[in-house]
């Protein structure tokens, strides 16, 4: 942040009475409202430092430290008594007036954009530390940043390193408004590369058990040994001690075989073990393809996921497909089938495969909202209500999902919507259902061939 916006911005705090919000909005975004239309937000990223505005936003998670709740108790709705740079250097503080202090009491509320000084701190009248947004102590810096200590000025700026401002007047709105724009390219590049990553390894999983799936012919000539043997065993039954390991006979054609003979099973069942390995071996066979089938489904679903990330046009878009809060939450609550989602704290399940929609339609509660893309094979959505009257927002944002994670090609499509208690399951995931509304969405990009 340069100098000389500083003081501009400085000078825009003058000009209001009070801080109407102040609150953290991300790990290191402060939000700071000077009135119900206004918000300046503080990026205190060490090296990536600035101050932007945008509208006001809900906070990416419940912030609750002892620096969080200060920003509540003391710094919203205080009043603006000051505010400048200090020392001329990249340093806005504002000194406030608690609302609730019936002794005039004065705080500093301290922005400091200097590099890996870079911090948020609450001062008291003696320079004194209340909180501050990240404590440093002595074997960090020499200057000490933790409750109670007495802050230490910041030694002086050389000339060499001292800003002047160019002579053409630049509009502080303007400058903010940039730096918003340039802050939320960076933040959906960066978080468009990291859930691209984590989705592809998804995708090389899938590639990685698909290759390893077994040849179904050479399944069936595997359960025909273990048939084999399970009958020469029988034949033989009468020459197996009870500690013999091999058992070499002829088999049926006269030919000499040796069969390993399997260890802690007593000598009357060791035809049944091999009987056993038979039909496993003919069931894997027989159902190989439908495994196979399985896999590439749940594939082209992630592909579906990297398409949609290719396109997200913000940082929201992102957070739903690929939710942060997804990890930590399947920790509490494990969803055997399908995927598992928030939108608004309303928890969103999504069927993978025409399987897992099935289960997910027999998992439903009957006030559950189901969800499916009109007359399309796709994803089934099931949005849990506890029979609470959705927002506008929750149904569009899940209509999107559906469409995200059911098609590829860009183009207009329709979603309908029911209560779970209308939908009758006809044949496996195909369905009936009435009483339905239908969101219309548009899936934005260009078409990508199938992989």
């Amino acid at each position: 942040m340069k100098l000389h916006h500083l003081k501009a911005l400085a000078e825009s705090f003058k000009t209001h009475q009070y801080i109407v919000r102040a609150r953290r909005v991300e790990d290191t975004v402060i939000e700071l409202a000077p009135s119900k239309v206004l918000s300046y937000f503080f990026d205190m990223t060490r090296g990536h430092s600035m101050v932007y505005t945008a509208p006001s936003q809900r906070p990416a998670q419940g912030y609750n430290a002892p620096f969080d709740a200060l920003l509540h108790a003391e710094v919203s709705s205080a009043r603006i008594v000051d505010a400048f740079v200090v020392n001329d250097d990249r340093i806005l503080r504002l000194i406030l007036a608690p609302k609730s202090d019936y002794k005039q009491r004065r705080i500093a509320l301290q922005f400091e954009f200097t590099g890996k000084n870079t911090n948020a701190i609450l001062l008291d009248e003696s320079e004194t530390v209340i909180e501050a947004l990240r404590h440093i102590d002595a074997r960090s810096s020499f200057r000490i940043v933790r409750p109670g200590t007495r802050l230490k000025p910041l030694p002086p700026r050389t000339p060499s390193t001292i800003y002047h401002p160019p002579s053409a007047d630049e509009s502080l709105a303007e400058i903010l408004v940039s730096n918003y724009q340039k802050r939320s390219t960076e933040k959906l590049t960066q978080s468009k590369h990291t859930k691209r990553t984590a989705i592809e390894k998804q995708i090389v999983k899938f590639d990685k058990l698909l290759a390893e799936l077994p040849d179904p012919e050479a399944l069936r000539l595997e359960a025909e040994l273990h048939q084999n043997t399970a009958n020469i065993l029988l034949a033989n039954l009468h020459r197996i001690r009870p500690y013999d390991t091999r058992l070499n006979t002829v088999d049926f054609e006269g030919n000499p075989i040796s069969i390993s003979l399997p260890q802690h099973i007593p000598v009357n069942r060791m035809a049944e073990y091999y009987f056993s390995r038979a039909r496993r071996a003919r069931s894997r066979a027989k159902n190989v393809h439908i495994e196979a089938e399985n896999l590439r489904s749940k594939k082209r679903f992630y592909i579906n996921i990297l398409h949609a990330i290719e396109h997200a046009s913000n940082l929201q878009e992102l957070e739903l497909l690929v939710p942060r809060r997804g990890k930590s939450q399947r920790k509490k609550e494990k969803l055997h089938t399908g995927e598992l989602f928030w939108i608004e704290d309303y928890k969103v399940m999504v069927g993978r495969n025409a399987r897992e929609n099935q289960a997910l339609l027999k998992i439903a509660r009957s006030n559950d909202v189901w969800m499916h893309t009109r007359q399309i094979p796709g994803s089934h959505v099931i949005i849990r209500t506890d029979k609470q009257n959705l927002p506008d927002s929750v149904l569009e944002a899940a209509a999107k999902l559906c469409v995200d994670f059911s098609l590829r090609q860009p183009g207009d499509y329709d979603v309908d919507y029911t209560r779970r208690k209308f939908v009758k399951i006809q044949e496996g995931s195909r369905v009936e259902y009435d009483k339905y509304r239908t969101i219309r969405v548009r899936k934005e990009g260009a078409e990508v061939g199938e992989q």
